[in-house]
Parts: structure tokens; sequence; C-alpha cells
């Protein structure tokens, strides 16, 4: 199973999510080309209602704890209810990272 299939499992499970991306942009960074270190997750569930961002991203830390402490170097993270994706609409783009190819 890949990291990113982890990821969408674990985020899954502990979240019941209505919608969820997990896009790898490992490929954005140095690196080699088929690596799994750089994810953004893109996440919509209603657990993180009533929880202000910094719990929200906690929780998530918390659900991936063990790939956080090994092979994922990155994670951005954007987190909604289902009534803050739906006024939102989408997530911020992901900038280029300093020394990446894709600047």
């Amino acid at each position: 199973m890949s990291v990113q299939q982890q990821i969408e499992q674990k985020l899954t499970e502990a979240l019941s999510p209505s919608h969820l991306e997990v896009i790898n942009e490992s490929h954005m960074h140095r690196g080699p080309a088929d690596a799994e270190s750089h994810f953004k997750v893109i996440i919509v569930s209603e657990a993180f209602a009533g929880k202000r961002l910094l719990a929200r991203h906690k929780q998530v830390n918390q659900i991936l704890a063990d790939e956080l402490a090994g092979i994922i170097h990155a994670l951005a993270m954007h987190t909604y209810t289902q009534e803050e994706w739906l006024r939102q609409g989408s997530a911020p783009r992901t900038p280029s990272c300093v020394g990446s190819k894709f600047q």
C-alpha cells in the first residue's frame, strides 16, 4: 500500500469525511521522482465542527503520527466542516518549493 493510500485509509476511518483529497506533492520538491514525502490533504468532516484550526490539525497529526514520524517530510492540511467547504469551494494552491524545478 502506498503512503498516499495509507493516509486516505486512516483519515477515512477516523473522520468519516464527506470530501477527502490526498495529493502527493513530492514531485514539486527535490528528491526522487517516485518519492512519497510531501502531501497536501483537503478534508471535509463534521468531526471538525466547533474546533479551531489548531485543534483540527492536532487531530489529523495524531491520526497520522506514525507516518509523520517516518516517511512524511511535509503535510499541508486544509480542514473544513461541510458548511465551511461550501463557502470556501476550494483549498489554496500550494506554492512552489524554493529550489524546486517547478518555480
